[in-house]
Order: structure tokens, then C-alpha cells, then sequence
């Protein structure tokens, strides 16, 4: 019945020849989803959503389980490929027009899925339980807090009360498992629905508008020349889901779950969350930021982009579909992805936090050819923690300023005003933790730094 079915329904000739490598990056994400479900259940066998086990039981599943590495591996990369193809599917959509009349609400439901796709990605980092997550989940609630009259109130349905805890971490896994699911599995009935009632787009060509008045019997007429989805069609499908399956396990295979941090640990409060990669320009964004304009980017950059998504077929339901003639489409994609992909790779390369509990020291070019008064000023930027936040030739934390060239830059009074004063709320002041002559050692090291 299935493959009569699939007889009967078509699909645009052309997407067998223009365009038609693009169409099957939805069903690639659809068959992703169905992994994730099953890794999930597996794991969801042995994980123990608790405070005092979640950590434990996690650490079980990579170590010790059988296949449990693998599984956790398939399911971390599964989620990461089920961001990228869906950001991919959305894009080509965009691109292509495909969000026009007729299939306003194909665009509006996958805007939906969209945003329950980032959810659950981040809703299954916490889950670790590790201080990474710990720690975003007090961002999130931080954030969340900052909305206009709901903002306490939001920040209380995050966190489920007045302080992260065990209720905080039972929410998240009902979130995760239980909520988002049931959510997707409503989102994607509608969404293939709507794909078999509305069909498949057909690639656009440049000066072929869409018309609402005429489109309908347009498209008839483009079916009517079309092929069988089965299994002329369908056979790409199957060979795309089946190699976007492969690459996730291949991966889980290979470089495996991704390693857990600390427990979580909420007295450790010099910490540096870190969320996934998917992320991390979001985060990279807010520690760049000038101090007091964090709220109008929290609350302000989400809202506008998911007005945009929900606002863009009712605004533009007709007219020319071919990228080549909506140049403002293409801005649309290149300049949010350049900003972002920047921002990304600044969040890989800044940890914004200073290097606790590891044993820095500067390389021997920095040294060797200090006087005894510059050499002890090297000892005592080491001894007295400034290296944890300042390097120097490629050595030391990256919190503060890189100090590799900074007497170059800065005069020794300016660098002895700011080793006694501190330098706003990011430095402490050392007038009480240095004696007079330490400081002009350590000053005088400094001014070598050229």
C-alpha cells in the first residue's frame, strides 16, 4: 500500500536535475530524529535524574556500560547533526522561496521545529550535570530573568524555585525527554502532512514568480510531467538518511562522547561555562558586550529573529523566488552566518575565566636574558597569579589583557597605578599584597616586555 501510494504521489521532474541534491536534507534530519529517539531510550534505561547520581550514572553509561560510549556518542552527535541539517534545510527553503504560497505553513511549523530542536540541544547538555552544565543552567536563568515583568517569573520556571537543585535537574529531563519529543512528534505530523497535501517545491528559476491566483494549477501541470516519489524519487532519501546515520556513527566510533567536566559543584564559583559549539557565539556575544547594553541582545536578538522567521511568509507570501533576484535573501544568510562563525571561533580561543589549578610558566625567551630585579619580577607575576589571567608569549590565561608586548604600550607609572589600584571590577588591587619593592620588580619585568 505504502509504495502505491508513493506511485501515485509525484514530485517535480526537475528535482531529479536542478536542485535536486538540496530536497532530501529534510528527510536526513527526519531520519536523524529517529536515532536520537532510540539512543535516548537507550540511555534514559540507565540515566538517574537525581543531583547525587546524574553525574555517577553518566560516567557509568561512558565507562562501563555495554556500548554505552557508542550510544552516548551516536546521541551527542546525532544532536549535533540534527542542528546542522536543520539550519541547513532551512536556509536552502529560504533561499529557494519555498516559504511562498502555497506552503506558508510548511515554513511556519519548521520555524517551530527549529526552535524545539535548539531546545533539546540545550536542554540535553544540562543534563550532564557537570559544572559546564551547572553553571549554563544559572546563565539561562539569569537570562531568562531579564524579561520585561515575567522576567522573575521565568527565571523561577527554569530553575523550578529559587536555587538550582534537584528540582531544577528533574525538570530539565522531563523537559528533554517527555515535553520536546511529544512536541516534535506533533510538529512533524503536521510538517509531512502539510509536504504530501502542498508538495514538494519545485526549484526556482529566475523570473518565475509565484501567483496565488494561478500557482495551484501551475503546479498541477509541473506534476503532471513529474516523476513517482517511489521509488524514483525516494531512493535519495534512503541513501541520504542512510550516509547522515553513518558520518554520526562513525563519529561516535572514532572521537566518541564528548568528555565530562567537574561535578557540579555550586560553591566553586570561579568557573567557566561552556556550552556546545552551537552555542558558543551566543555566549561569545554576551562576554563581548559593552556593560549594561546584555538585556536589549538577551531579550532583544532572539525575539527579532524568530519574528523574522513567523513574519517572512506572511509578508512575502508572492513574488520572485530565485536567489539571484532577492539579493537581500542572500544578505540575510551570508551576514548572519559570518558574524556568527566569527563569534564562534573567538568563543573556542577565549575562555573569559582565569586558569585555576594549573602550573603556569612563562617560556625561557621571556627569562633568559632578564637582571636579577627583572627575574624576580618574572617569579613573582607567576607566584602571585598574573599569569592565570595575562599571557605572555602564548603562556597564561586569556581573562585580562596579553601582556606580551605591553611596555611597548604602557608607561611604567600607568603599570604601577594599575598593579596598586586593580583595574575596574575585572582586576583586583595589589597596594595591600605587594610590598614597594616587589612592585618595581614586577614593573620593571614588564617594561622588558617589548
Amino acid at each position: 500500500d505504502a509504495a502505491l501510494v508513493g506511485r501515485r504521489h509525484g514530485v517535480p521532474a526537475a528535482l531529479e536535475k536542478r536542485g535536486g541534491g538540496w530536497d532530501v536534507v529534510g528527510r536526513a534530519t527526519l531520519a536523524r530524529f529517529g536515532v536520537q529517539v532510540v539512543t535516548g531510550v537507550g540511555r534514559a534505561m540507565t540515566y538517574v535524574p537525581a543531583p547525587n547520581s546524574a553525574y555517577d550514572s553518566l560516567s557509568f553509561i561512558t565507562h562501563d556500560a555495554a556500548l554505552g560510549a557508542f550510544v552516548r556518542g551516536l546521541h551527542y552527535w546525532g544532536a549535533t547533526a540534527m542542528v546542522v541539517l536543520i539550519l541547513v534545510h532551512m536556509t536552502q527553503t529560504f533561499l529557494f522561496g519555498a516559504f511562498k504560497f502555497p506552503r506558508e505553513v510548511n515554513w511556519l511549523s519548521g520555524s517551530l521545529l527549529l526552535l524545539a530542536t535548539l531546545a533539546m540541544a540545550f536542554s540535553g547538555q544540562l543534563l550532564r550535570w557537570d559544572q559546564d552544565a551547572f553553571w549554563a543552567v544559572v546563565v539561562a536563568a539569569e537570562q531568562a530573568a531579564r524579561a520585561p515583568l515575567i522576567g522573575d517569573w521565568l527565571a523561577r520556571l527554569v530553575i523550578a524555585g529559587d536555587q538550582v537543585g534537584g528540582a531544577t535537574l528533574t525538570r530539565f529531563y522531563a523537559t528533554h525527554v517527555f515535553l520536546i519529543p511529544a512536541a516534535i512528534f506533533g510538529l512533524l505530523g503536521l510538517h509531512l502532512y502539510l509536504v504530501i497535501k502542498r508538495g514538494i517545491s519545485e526549484p526556482p528559476e529566475p523570473g518565475d514568480t509565484v501567483q496565488p491566483k494561478t500557482y495551484r494549477a501551475r503546479y498541477k501541470e509541473i506534476l503532471a510531467r513529474g516523476i513517482p516519489f517511489w521509488p524514483d524519487a525516494a531512493y535519495r532519501d534512503a541513501i541520504v538518511a542512510f550516509a547522515a546515520v553513518a558520518i554520526v556513527a562513525v563519529l561516535a566510533l572514532v572521537v566518541g562522547p564528548p568528555a565530562l567536566g567537574k561535578p557540579a559543584d555550586p560553591t566553586l564559583i570561579v568557573a567557566d561555562p561552556r556550552p556546545d559549539w552551537y552555542f558558543l557565539g551566543y555566549f561569545a556575544l554576551l562576554a563581548l558586550l559593552p556593560h549594561g547594553s546584555e538585556s536589549l541582545v538577551i531579550i532583544g536578538l532572539p525575539l527579532f529573529a524568530f519574528a523574522y522567521l513567523f513574519a517572512l511568509p506572511l509578508l512575502f507570501p508572492k513574488g520572485e523566488r530565485h536567489w539571484s533576484r532577492r539579493p537581500a535573501a542572500i544578505a540575510v544568510v551570508l551576514l548572519p552566518f559570518v558574524g556568527y562563525a566569527a563569534l564562534t571561533i573567538a568563543g573556542f580561543q577565549s575562555p573569559w575565566a582565569p586558569i585555576i589549578g594549573e602550573q603556569i610558566t612563562l617560556p625561557a625567551a621571556v627569562t633568559q636574558d632578564l637582571n636579577d630585579q627583572q627575574r624576580h619580577g618574572a617569579v613573582l607575576f607567576t607566584q602571585r597569579g598574573c599569569v592565570s589571567c595575562h599571557q605572555i608569549a602564548g603562556a597564561g590565561g586569556r581573562k585580562g589583557p596579553d601582556l606580551t608586548h605591553v611596555g611597548a604600550r604602557i608607561p611604567s607609572e600607568r603599570i604601577t597605578q594599575i598593579i596598586l589600584s586593580g583595574s575596574g571590577q575585572n582586576m583586583p588591587a595589589f597596594a595591600d599584597a605587594l610590598a614597594p619593592a616587589d612592585v618595581a620588580d614586577l614593573v620593571s619585568f614588564l617594561q622588558t616586555r617589548k
